[in-house]
């Protein structure tokens, strides 16, 4: 029985988080999304109090990911969560403002499934985040090795 995936957005601008949300749910995706504002909190909940991340071993999860982050970079959290046993299979797709061919370089190195750069246009942004939710729609998140 597969379980349903959860989204995990890790976003610190509000609008921002509102318009990735509003354009999932526009797509008919209809998964539970739980925001995250600050990496800090992100990272406890997909690692536990132990650091472990034994918490979120059984769980479908999908990461949303911005690299600018007011308490820590999305680099680091993408690197985390790619060397956890428990975390390492799960989907990262980067959504951020840096464009940077150096940095897009690094996070698919590191392990990032997509790379999305935040265009300042909205519309092409809402556009953008309207074919994640289709890409959601029909991905299937593999469960970690355990």
């Amino acid at each position: 029985m597969n379980k349903p995936v959860t989204i995990i957005m890790i976003e610190d601008d509000e609008g921002h988080a509102r318009l990735i949300e509003r354009n999932i749910r526009r797509s008919g995706v209809n998964n539970e999304i739980i925001p995250f504002s600050n990496g800090t909190e992100a990272v406890e909940y997909l690692f536990g109090k132990d650091g472990s991340g034994t918490v979120r071993k059984d769980d479908a999860l999908l990461i949303l990911l911005d690299l600018n982050l007011p308490d820590m970079t999305g680099i680091d959290i993408l690197r985390q969560v790619k060397q956890n046993e428990h975390l390492k299979c799960t989907p990262v797709v980067v959504l951020t403002t840096t464009d940077d061919s150096q940095e897009i370089k690094r996070c698919y190195e590191l392990g990032c499934n997509v790379y999305i750069t935040k265009p300042v246009n909205y519309e092409s942004f809402a556009n953008a985040i309207r074919q994640l939710g289709l890409f959601f729609s029909v991905i299937q998140v593999p469960s970690a090795a355990t």
